[in-house]
């Protein structure tokens, strides 16, 4: 998943030494003293946001942020410490998973068992970018039957947007990417349009709003880009529409906007 590479170009803070993904499908090895809800030889889904079902977030029917979540890059596990090292010297864990390694070791609440039928190749995306684009999608930006969705970033999250997108009975789903390479990929998972906004000299809002008639009632940010955050909430109807910022924003930058974009009614959610 490319939130990854995001720690290596220091788009995304965390302590080095670190072994990091946080996208996989595994076995387990061994379990600890108390662990109850997995046993050797369950296939589990890691979970980089993991579920205490303690917390606030976890007991709150519209909360799914763990407080347990390692997103300010403490690099260690719930009990503080990290269970890697290398010539005596720690390395520090990523999002309580650390899954590039052949064995990682990891909390009970940050795993998920899953069906032994399951194959590990394919349900190791549920991990991270299946989810986070259909939940984008059902979960937080609510999509409704007949609507029209935009969608910027034709990644792995993005094409997954397009899936939620589409399970909800989005009439119209317009991918936006500089690379057209992925347009037939979109098209294959759902997408109706894709465009390049290369391809005009106006502002893509109002391509989209033209295409459209202006009735972008969703626009989904997949890509992490301060601008194209600000592009993406100018893109959904001024009244009714709802934009979700999916994509990671690099740490340490502030974004400017004209407020005027909410005033008239818009929604903007994280997720």
């Amino acid at each position: 998943c490319r939130t990854d590479d995001h720690v290596i170009k220091g788009v995304m803070v965390t302590k080095f030494p670190v072994i990091l993904g946080h996208e996989a499908a595994g076995i387990v090895e061994s379990i600890g003293e108390g662990v109850t809800t997995v046993k050797p030889g369950d296939k589990v889904i890691p979970l980089f946001l993991p579920q205490c079902r303690e917390c606030n977030a976890c007991l709150n029917p519209d909360g799914n942020l763990c407080i347990k979540i390692d997103i300010t890059g403490r690099g260690v596990l719930d009990d503080g410490t990290t269970r890697f090292s290398c010539k005596g010297k720690p390395v520090y864990n990523f999002f309580n998973t650390s899954t590039f390694t052949e064995y990682t070791v990891v909390n009970e609440f940050s795993v998920a068992k899953i069906d032994d039928a399951a194959p590990l190749e394919k349900v190791c995306l549920i991990g991270c970018a299946f989810s986070t684009g259909y939940g984008a999608a059902i979960k937080i930006g609510k999509v409704t039957p007949g609507s029209t969705c935009a969608v910027f970033g034709l990644g792995g999250v993005g094409l997954s947007v397009i899936m939620g997108c589409k399970s909800a009975g989005a009439s119209r789903i317009i991918g936006i990417d500089l690379n057209k390479d992925k347009f037939e990929k979109a098209k294959a998972v759902g997408a109706t349009d894709c465009i390049s906004p290369k391809d005009s000299t106006k502002p893509i809002s109002e391509v989209l709003s033209e295409m459209t008639g202006n009735t972008v009632g969703y626009s989904f940010e997949v890509i992490g880009r301060l601008e194209t955050m600000v592009d993406a909430l100018a893109s959904c109807h001024m009244n009714y529409g709802t934009s979700v910022v999916v994509g990671a924003p690099p740490s340490a930058k502030m974004l400017t906007y004209d407020p005027m974009l909410l005033f008239t009614g818009r929604t903007w959610k994280g997720c």
